[in-house]
């Protein structure tokens, strides 16, 4: 019984596995994803173009315009009512300064209940603010 349970968590982590990331271009910038206020962070397009992977950006030096979804839960607050909803936002930030060879971070942040993303460098400097934002409910 054991074993069958054993085998049943490990199909199951397996299934649930992603393919491993793309080897870093050195001539190219990476950007990658994160948050710690939300549950998702996700590419969604770069300079209007849908892209296939949304764990990460790959971008040639200059400059770019990067959309990501950011999903988290909002409280409404108030009333009987006091359960989490979930939330999407499309957050658009732009960058004229992509430097072939470095590592960028972007996240997604809630913060009083409204989304918003930064760009950092890699000296964790803020290089860039979300410009446009668009929000599912």
């Amino acid at each position: 019984m054991r074993a069958v349970l054993a085998l049943l968590t490990l199909a199951t982590l397996a299934g649930c596995a992603n393919p491993p990331l793309p080897a870093v271009d050195p001539g190219k910038a990476w950007i990658e994803m994160f948050t710690t206020t939300g549950r998702l962070v996700m590419a969604e397009s770069l300079d209007g173009r849908k892209l296939n992977d949304g764990r990460y950006f790959q971008v040639d030096p200059g400059s770019h315009e990067l959309e990501v979804r950011f999903d988290y839960e909002m409280y409404a607050g108030g009333g009987l009512v006091n359960d989490p909803f979930d939330r999407t936002c499309y957050l658009t930030v732009r960058y004229d300064g992509f430097k072939a060879g470095q590592r960028y971070r972007l996240e997604g942040r809630a913060i009083a209940m409204q989304a918003s993303a930064r760009l950092y460098d890699s000296n964790r400097e803020i290089v860039a603010e979300d410009r446009a934002i668009h929000c599912i409910p």
